[in-house]
């Protein structure tokens, strides 16, 4: 703890020489740097980098790049494992912090993992390598990490990869356990990061493969705390005091409100017959999803992406704690507009969390008649 406080000491004097920025300043930008009661030190401040993190709350929190969507594709993600030995994966992940629309006129401030929310979804083998670059966009005004809950070691790499804007980390690690589990930023106002959407899942699919499905979608939910009315005009800041009473502004599924409905970017499709895995993350950071899809079921959940468990059947809702995911595979006997929701259902009605599974193909009377 000690040699920690003299590099942190070391580091806030040369951050003032360099920037003119004050040591009581500094400490409030980094926030102390305290993680699990440890000092997360090791920064390598350059001249450019220093001064990116040291000026962070002196900029506008409105100064990062305006994009037009930040939510996720549920269906852009890797394809399943078919293969029955181990490989090394060289991984690149990079935090960037967007402006972009909550709903219509809304607009917020994200820090992201490669632009979207959730961030994107990585996919390997038990037994498998990682070598991971993590960079921190140079336009970031704050310092970032990642921890990985599907990694031994310290903080899940927390401590190795924290770094300030302009710079990167690498981490090398091998993938023990299967499951699909969460990954997020863990700096000290970790609360804020995930808020404002860094977390995303990392699937380590076991030795014998995960069963064949049609299709397979990807969704994270979070929830948002900001300083204004839903629905409000105009830039919506973090508000810490709503975040620490856990009540949010907005609950979202994939980063905006309804952005995977007929009124966002479009519903999931499935065609009558069909089978899908639907991978779920909850980056919180503070609510339990109460994960519902209505008109439909789980016809085999695994809770917090135990895949080495044996699945529950025909799980009509399923808890999804934040910090962690689940694993679900549904089939599809009719068409219909299944929605996916928070039975938690104000979250759903007036706060934003819905996506539907639009499930195409020829009636069937003798399992669902509408006509009576």
């Amino acid at each position: 703890m000690t040699n920690d406080k003299q590099h942190i000491d070391e580091t806030e004097q040369k951050v003032e020489s360099q920037s003119g920025v004050s040591r009581k300043q500094f400490m409030k930008n980094i926030g102390g740097a305290m993680l699990s009661g440890g000092l997360l030190a090791g920064l390598p401040l350059g001249d450019n980098a220093a001064r990116a993190a040291s000026n962070g709350s002196r900029k506008s929190a409105r100064n990062a790049p305006k994009v037009d969507r930040v939510a996720a594709d549920p269906t852009d993600i890797p394809s399943p494992i078919n293969r029955n030995r181990s490989v090394t994966h060289d991984i690149t992940l990079e935090s960037k912090d967007l402006i972009s629309e909550i709903e219509p006129g809304v607009e917020f401030k994200y820090m992201t993992y490669g632009g979207q929310v959730p961030g994107p979804m990585i996919r390997v083998r038990q037994g498998d390598k990682i070598n991971l670059t993590f960079k921190n966009n140079s336009q970031n005004t704050l310092l970032h990490n990642v921890d990985f809950h599907a990694v031994y070691g310290t903080g899940g790499g927390s401590k190795a990869t924290l770094c300030p804007p302009g710079q990167s980390k690498d981490l090398h690690v091998k993938m023990m356990y299967p499951g699909a589990f969460i990954y997020h930023c863990a700096v000290p106002k970790l609360d804020q990061h995930i808020s404002s959407g860094m977390f995303g899942m990392i699937v380590v699919e076991p030795h014998e493969g995960l069963p064949e499905v049609d299709h397979e979608f990807y969704l994270g939910q979070h929830e948002v705390y900001t300083n204004k009315e839903a629905g409000e005009k105009g830039f919506h800041d973090i508000d810490v005091e709503s975040m620490k009473a856990e009540n949010p502004t907005y609950v979202l599924l994939n980063g905006e409100k309804k952005a995977l409905t007929e009124k966002g970017y479009g519903t999931m499709k499935t065609n009558v017959g069909d089978t899908a895995r639907v991978f779920m993350v909850t980056g919180g950071p503070n609510l339990t999803s109460s994960f519902h899809a209505i008109g439909n079921v789980w016809k085999k959940a695994w809770r917090e992406g135990a895949i080495a468990s044996e699945p529950e059947k025909y799980v009509q809702t399923c808890a999804v704690a934040p910090g962690s995911c689940g694993i679900f595979e549904m089939d599809f006997p009719v068409p219909e507009k299944s929605f996916l929701v928070d039975h938690a259902l104000t979250r759903y009605n007036r706060k934003g969390m819905l996506g539907v599974i639009e499930v195409e193909g020829e009636e069937q009377p003798n399992i669902f008649n509408p006509q009576g």
